[in-house]
């Protein structure tokens, strides 16, 4: 891949995202901002958090993602009887009587960590270091996990039996939580259609993991400018209760605010939106449109709060 400039290396980018787009929403009607959300980040190199009820097509927008994307892919279905050594790997006694690391599925590009709350902590943290780090640490060795490296979990919101909250330090390695919605009447009539027909789908690999790769570290060097750089700060800033910079809403019904990370995926993020929205450069507004997603896991309700019905969402919009 060789570009003239950035500039044209942007442009090029830009079209990727429509082309991507466009076989995506061969197979996934009606979930138009979900998809933008799942490619912002993932050129922001983020992870992904999708929370929805139950057949909303959440797996299959991440196998549909992993198609087109031409990158090795592994589904990882947790459970209560999941242990650390299931994802991660673990050690076997050969034929030559030597001890040998047999990789795990977190050994991929894309992991799809499929109903993510229904597994104990244990093996929830086996994913940290994986998310932050990109890089595993196993039987006393350290293993790099080759770029990129993506994961997507799934967690229904509405079954609350036998599941495992994620904790704070988890949810903060997402980059963005995004709600599912039920599909508009529209959608459902043309995605029954063809569900229930012979119709099928073969969704072709649009770009390869170098091309990725590269996008990644070009976002990176976007520039932006102060005043974008410290609106986002002092949006991260204004949800921390009790910090003399909080705002009157965070004070009244917030527990605890968001961290540094989300100033930083705030500033990443919005650079990635911006270029996938013909621009080289973000803007306030853009902060803005990825803010929802990435605050929505990080900030945590108080009582008064859950006391007179006030939702995260209400919270953020006022915020913003």
């Amino acid at each position: 891949m060789t570009f003239k400039n950035d500039v044209e290396a942007l442009d090029a980018l830009r079209d990727k995202f429509g082309e991507l787009k466009k076989e995506i929403t061969r197979a996934i009607y009606g979930q138009d901002e979900v998809i933008t959300q799942v490619l912002v980040s993932l050129f922001s190199r983020g992870h992904v958090l999708l929370i929805g009820v139950p057949g909303l097509a959440k797996t299959l927008l991440v196998t549909s993602i992993a198609q087109i994307l031409g990158l090795k892919y592994n589904r990882i279905q947790f459970t209560p009887d999941l242990m650390p050594s299931d994802i991660i790997g673990t050690e076997i006694l050969d034929k030559e009587r030597q001890f040998k690391f047999v990789r795990g599925p977190l050994f991929a590009n894309i992991i799809l960590a499929d109903e993510i709350n229904r597994t104990p902590p244990k093996t929830q943290s086996a994913l940290l270091e994986a998310m932050q780090e990109r890089a595993i640490t196993a039987a006393g060795q350290r293993f790099e996990l080759e770029r990129p490296f993506f994961v997507l979990a799934t967690q229904n919101p509405i079954e609350q039996e036998g599941t495992y909250p994620l904790p704070e330090a988890q949810l903060d390695r997402f980059m963005f939580s995004v709600w599912l919605d039920y599909p508009k009447y529209e959608d459902e009539i043309t995605i029954v259609k063809n569900t229930t027909s012979t119709l099928q789908f073969e969704l072709k690999p649009v770009i390869s993991s170098k091309e990725i790769i590269y996008f990644q570290d070009l976002i990176r060097k976007i520039p932006i400018n102060d005043n974008v750089l410290n609106y986002a700060v002092t949006l991260a800033a204004k949800t921390r209760p009790g910090n003399g910079m909080a705002a009157e809403v965070a004070d009244q019904y917030l527990k605890w605010g968001a961290g540094p990370r989300a100033s930083q995926y705030l500033v990443v993020g919005a650079k990635t939106h911006a270029v996938l929205h013909g621009k080289y450069s973000p803007d306030i507004e853009d902060v803005k449109a990825v803010a929802p997603s990435i605050l929505r896991h990080r900030i945590i309700k108080n009582y008064k709060a859950e006391a007179e019905s006030i939702s995260i969402e209400q919270i953020i919009e006022k915020l913003l």
